[in-house]
């Protein structure tokens, strides 16, 4: 069985263009190895699909959820196509073992390392809506994050670390935390931030992801995490 038909299987897509499919698993660092097979990185189609996840996943929350607030969507939709989740949702297919990487990337563990996975997740939705339309990437979408959608129903909307860690802190010091991006990498359509969050000075964590904003939920998480195991974070609040 050829490479695009394991792929296909485990996707349940079949593609009319073989190579976009491939496209979609070709990772930078394969090309810096492998120039001569003339192959492009999946990096066009990761900012595809980001876009199609976005646009799909907040579409199902707004017909799902017709009570819920602006920022209730907002917040599922964070939830749905972060990181960690679209990373966990390519560990689910096995996507990850059949990425192109090179051997420094693979030495270093890239094979499972969360930013390819779900940038593959990304490239791979952007291949379909490219090949097969936008009706079969919003199949393939539900079939892959169904579950968790449905998962949603019933619970309360997740608090957003951000707005924790501003009540932690303002009942603290009586200010708002200040949120400040030092680094910046990747290309232009795919950075990468690194954020850091602070008070009076004083930094109390970091964070880093693939927008601004997520980079600033993640450290605001770990600075409520870090409040928490000096036993200070709830009782203050």
């Amino acid at each position: 069985m050829s490479f695009e038909d394991e792929v296909e299987a485990r996707i349940g897509v079949r593609f009319k263009n073989k190579a976009t499919l491939r496209e979609a698993f070709v990772h930078r660092s394969y090309l810096n190895e492998n120039p001569a097979q003339g192959l492009e990185s999946n990096e066009r189609l990761e900012f595809l699909g980001d876009a199609v996840l976005s646009y799909v996943v907040a579409e199902r929350l707004f017909r799902d959820c017709p009570n819920c607030s602006e920022g209730d969507l907002t917040e599922w939709r964070g939830h749905l196509v972060k990181r960690d989740s679209l990373a966990n949702f390519a560990r689910k297919i096995g996507l990850g073992d059949y990425l192109l990487l090179g051997r420094g990337e693979e030495a270093a563990g890239g094979r499972d390392r969360p930013a390819n996975l779900a940038g593959l997740f990304e490239a791979i939705v952007g291949a379909i809506a490219i090949d097969r339309g936008l009706v079969q990437a919003r199949k393939f979408i539900f079939t892959a994050i169904g579950d968790e959608i449905l998962n949603l129903k019933g619970r309360p909307t997740p608090i957003d670390p951000k707005s924790r860690l501003q009540e932690v802190v303002q009942a603290r010091w009586q200010r708002a935390p200040v949120y400040r991006t030092v680094h910046e990498e990747g290309p232009e359509h795919r950075k990468v931030f690194t954020v850091e969050v602070s008070v009076q000075g004083q930094v109390l964590a970091s964070g880093v992801g693939l927008s601004k904003q997520e980079a600033e939920r993640q450290a605001a998480g770990r600075a409520l995490a870090g409040f928490a195991a000096e036993g200070e974070g709830g009782g203050q609040a």
